[in-house]
């Protein structure tokens, strides 16, 4: 998220997790102060290899309670965070196959994976990896699912609910296939996302 008015706009459906991107070389970058939310929405800031210093400063600046980590973060940078008491969202690329051993030292150090695409950008590359690959999961960890999730894919996340994959699916992550441009979200699309998904549960 990146103006206000919009900000209210897509609090207004109550999203569990609100995501603010504090890496500059995103078009997405967020600079502004974030309007005062419900507080059972999460204010999440994603980061790409920060120092250790700027990210407590930020969660600190904005009192948020999640971080969405995108870069090469190793185990240590997570542990060091939770003394922050925020919730540390680990997040994987994949394609076409991944090595689910990369998770095993993140175990203890953060409260969810975060699969997304595997592309150019870190995150927002607007297309999905494939969920098959996530039969494999080894983990009882919760992750989200991300990647490219737009309205076209209500039908797939209907078969993946059916699947054995989707047993720790915690949340779904969505994003650039919900914009009008870059840090300005559709409300009447993700409205109606929302209502097919409730439709589904």
């Amino acid at each position: 998220m990146k103006h206000p008015e919009n900000i209210k706009q897509i609090a207004a459906l109550q999203p569990d997790y609100m995501g603010f991107i504090f890496y500059q070389k995103s078009s997405r970058y967020f600079n502004g102060t974030i309007p005062e939310l419900n507080k059972n929405i999460k204010k999440t800031g994603v980061f790409v290899n920060e120092t250790l210093a700027f990210v407590t400063k930020t969660i600190q600046k904005h009192q948020l309670q999640a971080v969405q980590l995108h870069g090469k973060e190793s185990p240590e940078y997570c542990e060091a965070l939770k003394p922050l008491g925020v919730e540390i969202i680990k997040v994987f690329s994949i394609k076409d196959t991944f090595n689910f051993k990369l998770l095993e030292p993140f175990e203890t150090v953060c409260n969810y994976f975060l699969f997304d695409t595997k592309g150019k950008l870190p995150g927002g590359n607007g297309y999905t990896f494939n969920w098959d690959v996530l039969s494999q999961y080894p983990s009882s960890k919760p992750f989200f699912l991300s990647g490219g999730i737009g309205l076209d894919q209500v039908e797939a996340i209907k078969t993946f609910k059916k699947s054995k994959a989707s047993k720790y699916c915690y949340a779904l992550d969505v994003n650039s296939a919900f914009e009008i441009e870059p840090g300005l979200k559709n409300n009447e699309q993700l409205k109606e996302f929302k209502d097919k998904l409730c439709a589904v549960n």
